[in-house]
């Protein structure tokens, strides 16, 4: 194995070769989920990481230790669905426990947090994002294969209930699907004090179903949303986050992120840690690097770090800059590819 222990810039912030710093980290807890959500996999037929190869949690903390220290300030713990790994609090407290960690949020599906919430709020989670689609229960079964709406709305009255604040709603806007519910959506997150942010449909791995017509943009978003509300004004971005917010004239705020007609590629300051220790430098790479097997190895923590530096230091992808350029567009991966090679699904990756 090389030898990455004599990196004297260790503790410096890192930087790509586009100059984009490494300050958020999506870390994939598991491949796992209790949903097949159509955008993330297919509904059957799935082949899942090898038990033995998951990172367990001290793995895991060890490896963000690494990343914090070369810039690393927010830390999203995902899957898969993270909330079907056992016991997560503990993680979630072990990370809390990182001072450096700014922002320590979790994205979930819901189902299961309603008996999580109180656990995870008291071993020092900072916020939630929930992952939601539609209001309506026989569109919510038929998308994700699953019935369950009604346990995610209960999901999210004791997530407030134990007094998380700032929660947000993910929704993917899909032309067909889900486009006649934009309305609801803000009003249902401005109820419950929530802000709901509007994804558009992108063709990454799983989403075998994907075509350019069902992708629903920023602008015609905000065309419908003005209907209902009047016209949204655009707020200033403070940070590097994907997501335009855009408020109300009744004061409702909400985000777009744009990220299939619009790629943010030039302002993306996020890798993603698969659940069996690969690092991922863009949601589309079809190739990692592997941290699992030098960490379990026995790499000192500098050497640990220096590799991270290597492998963002010369970093230069721009996926979503790259599909948009394309003449023809169909889906990224195709089923028969998923299924030989799971590793490329949104499942393992953490969206």
């Amino acid at each position: 194995m090389a030898d990455f222990t004599n990196d004297s810039l260790a503790s410096a912030p890192v930087t790509d070769a586009l100059h984009r710093p490494l300050r958020s980290l999506r870390l994939s807890v598991t491949d796992r989920c209790n949903l097949r959500c159509r955008y993330c996999m297919p509904a059957d037929g799935m082949v899942w990481l090898d038990r033995q190869d998951i990172l367990h949690y001290g793995e895991m903390a060890t490896m963000v230790d690494a990343f914090l220290e070369v810039g690393v300030t927010k830390v999203r713990l995902t899957g898969g669905e993270p909330l079907v790994r056992q016991d997560l609090p503990r993680l979630v407290e072990m990370l809390a426990q990182r001072k450096a960690i700014q922002d320590l949020a979790l994205t979930t599906n819901g189902l299961r947090l309603a008996e999580h919430a109180e656990a995870l709020h008291g071993a020092g989670l900072h916020r939630l994002t929930i992952s939601l689609d539609t209001l309506c229960a026989d569109r919510f079964e038929k998308f994700t294969r699953r019935p369950g709406l009604d346990r995610v709305l209960v999901g999210l009255d004791v997530a407030d209930q134990v007094g998380f604040v700032g929660t947000k709603l993910d929704t993917v806007a899909i032309r067909g699907f889900n486009d006649d519910e934009f309305s609801d959506m803000v009003a249902f997150a401005r109820e419950r004090n929530l802000e709901v942010r509007f994804i558009e449909y992108m063709d990454v791995g799983g989403a075998q179903e994907w075509s350019a017509r069902q992708v629903v943009s920023r602008e015609e978003i905000l065309a419908s949303l003005g209907k209902s509300f009047g016209p949204a004004e655009p707020l200033s971005k403070s940070d590097w986050a994907p997501a335009d917010r855009w408020r109300l004239p009744d004061g409702t705020v909400f985000g777009i992120i744009a990220s299939t007609t619009a790629p943010f590629c030039a302002t993306c300051d996020r890798a993603r840690l698969t659940a069996n220790g690969t690092l991922l430098r863009c949601l589309y790479a079809s190739m990692g690097t592997d941290l699992r097997t030098p960490l379990r190895q026995g790499i000192e923590h500098q050497g640990l770090v220096a590799l991270i530096r290597k492998v963002w230091g010369v970093r230069e992808d721009r996926g979503a800059e790259l599909r948009l350029a394309q003449s023809v567009r169909g889906p990224l991966i195709s089923d028969q590819e998923l299924r030989r090679s799971p590793q490329l699904g949104m499942s393992a990756r953490g969206g």
